[in-house]
């Protein structure tokens, strides 16, 4: 779908949409507790929709009504399973080696670019650890054999989503477990997110010097009901805006959140935008923007929008530690370089980030490469932009944000 945006100011309120970061770990451990869960989830996007699939699929009963999903835990995992993942990296990642925890076989389906995704060195650790895995075809993985407990070793540096699968799979085993992680662990956050959602489904997983303690467990306990939280991560976008054009509030935030992304607030505060918290209301207003260095390897989701801010901040940008953004739904170095160059920016890429002169945007095409976090930051690019913006794939929004053209409407309209 190509979109042609106009240049016109955002601003207003809005209300953040559900995380799905939370709603994957929540309904992986709903789809494997003693009894029911309800999980209140104003909206769905596909990449949930891709973990209700996977699970359905291996046995548990999932069903979405009136802003909720109500999920009945699998009796038996059914075997030889096909698990659609379309694109979403976490409900391959994440069911992969919970997948081997039940010591069932299961086909992984993956789609676009999830299937060029790496996948080092989970697989080796899961080999190492009783499962047989293998790639049938560029866009399957096999799953065989039974995955054991024990003391495992993961590197922390390459993906945050293999140590977060790991940490769901492990109370199934019935072992106690350990994760040592070999290098430093990035992006923490989510990590810890995992750890919350875990305790809540009665699993306490201790963090330790070198990584984290999983004590012996007879596996998840539902916690009845509870509430996906607003994403900090498609918030950032709309504070982003609020920093280069009208002042934009986001309600339904939580600033104690575990989402390593709610640091965009102090970022934007340090580029020097205003910055006002209410409760659960976060508003953003523009001012005297001016460069900064940005260390991503906590927040690499905040890049695209961050980038933008540069953009038009006086002075350079650095943006350092986000050499994975090469391995997300597109080379995301490449193709925020290439959004923004397009649209006038100067803009650099390094080997782990980006340099960003602040200027003046003009307009151009932006291609979204199918990319989620592309689109949003050529719509919200247009506030900034002196001519119209002809944005191509612009229904890649739907992997996270299926709603967002609809609220880009009615904030450009407020």
């Amino acid at each position: 779908m190509e979109l042609t945006l106009s240049p016109r100011p955002v601003g207003g309120t809005i209300r953040a949409v559900a995380s799905k970061s939370q709603a994957h770990r929540l309904m992986i451990c709903a789809a494997f507790a003693d009894r029911a869960t309800k999980i209140v989830c104003a909206e769905t996007s596909q990449d949930m929709d891709a973990t209700a699939r996977a699970l359905t699929a291996l046995g548990a009963e999932l069903s979405y009504l009136n802003g909720a999903y109500t999920v009945y835990p699998m009796e038996m995992p059914r075997g030889d399973a096909v698990l659609d993942c379309g694109e979403s990296g976490s409900t391959l990642r994440f069911l992969l080696p919970v997948v081997g925890a039940l010591g069932v076989s299961a086909t992984f389906r993956l789609h676009g670019r999830l299937a060029e995704r790496p996948l080092s060195p989970l697989w080796e650790a899961m080999e190492a650890h009783g499962c047989r895995l293998s790639r049938p075809n560029a866009d399957e993985v096999r799953c065989e054999g039974r995955l054991d407990g024990g003391r495992w070793e993961i590197a922390g540096n390459v993906s945050s989503q293999f140590i977060s699968g790991l940490l769901l799979a492990l109370p199934l085993t019935g072992e106690e477990s350990g994760i040592m992680l070999t290098t430093p662990l990035e992006s923490a956050g989510y990590t810890d997110l995992t750890v919350q959602v875990l305790r809540q489904f009665g699993v306490e997983a201790e963090r330790t010097e070198a990584g984290w303690h999983i004590p012996q467990s007879r596996g998840y306990r539902s916690c009845g009901k509870t509430a996906v939280e607003g994403d900090w991560s498609n918030a950032a976008f709309w504070l982003c805006a609020g920093a280069i054009s009208d002042p934009v509030t986001v309600e339904g935030l939580s600033l104690s959140s575990m989402q390593g992304d709610r640091a965009i607030v102090s970022v934007l505060e340090r580029f020097g935008a205003k910055v006002a918290v209410s409760g659960d209301a976060v508003t953003v207003s523009p001012d005297d923007l001016r460069a900064v260095e940005i260390d991503a390897r906590d927040i690499p989701d905040l890049v695209p929008p961050l980038a933008l801010v540069a953009a038009c901040a006086k002075g350079t940008t650095r943006i350092f530690g986000a050499e994975r953004l090469r391995l997300k739904e597109s080379d995301r170095l490449q193709s925020v370089a290439d959004a923004l160059s397009a649209l006038g920016a100067s803009v650099e890429i390094t080997a782990d980030g980006l340099l960003i002169r602040g200027g003046r945007l003009s307009g151009g095409v932006v291609d979204s490469r199918s990319d989620h976090r592309i689109a949003m930051t050529a719509a919200i690019a247009a506030c900034a932009c002196t001519r119209p913006i002809t944005l191509r794939g612009a229904e890649a929004v739907n992997k996270s944000y299926p709603r967002f053209w609809e609220d880009y409407k009615r904030m450009k309209e407020e």
